[in-house]
């Protein structure tokens, strides 16, 4: 199902499926619904492996420990990327969240933040949604550069809090900057 503008806080997503890439460099065709089951995930859609400023997104919600821990929320990744390349993004970063090769933009359609860049070449709006086991989006942010909706960067410290008041959970003393 593709969407022309980003899904809204309390809206449902379809439940949408593609090859998700794990730490341990297995990739299994993985349903948004199934990661969901275990417990809420932070979905955040970024441009390309290895690109600078998809580099610095990872390694900050890398570096900040409570994302890192998984305990409340599961962090998940999606992008363009293969998952070829996603495994070698994930060893070169040394990450432990999983990520979506969303080839065909399915799930960036599902949550409407699929753009054509310079009116050519089809990419996701970097954006981070926090999804509950119902599907149901309890949170959002959506990049909106000026020139480029890809250059922005998740707002970690701004997540966080986000997700410590929807899960009513409580965050760290400190945290990993």
């Amino acid at each position: 199902m593709k969407r022309s503008e980003p899904i809204e806080v309390g809206e449902t997503v379809p439940d949408v499926e593609a090859s998700l890439v794990r730490p341990d460099g297995t990739v299994e065709e993985t349903s948004l619904g199934t990661l969901t089951a275990d417990r809420p995930v932070l979905l955040s859609f970024y441009t390309a492996d290895f690109s600078p400023d998809c580099v610095d997104e990872w390694c900050s919600f890398r570096d900040f420990d409570w994302f890192s821990s998984g305990e409340y929320v599961q962090v998940v990744g999606a992008s363009k990327s293969s998952a070829g390349l996603h495994r070698r993004f994930i060893d070169y970063l040394g990450l432990n969240f999983p990520l979506f090769a969303d080839t065909d933009l399915e799930l960036s359609d599902a949550f409407g933040v699929t753009y054509r860049a310079l009116g050519i070449t089809r990419r996701s709006h970097r954006s981070c949604f926090l999804l509950d086991s119902d599907l149901t989006v309890r949170y959002r942010w959506v990049g909106d550069h000026w020139l480029d909706p890809t250059r922005d960067t998740p707002p970690v410290d701004e997540i966080h809090e986000a997700i410590t008041e929807e899960l009513d959970v409580a965050g760290p003393e400190t945290f990993g900057f």
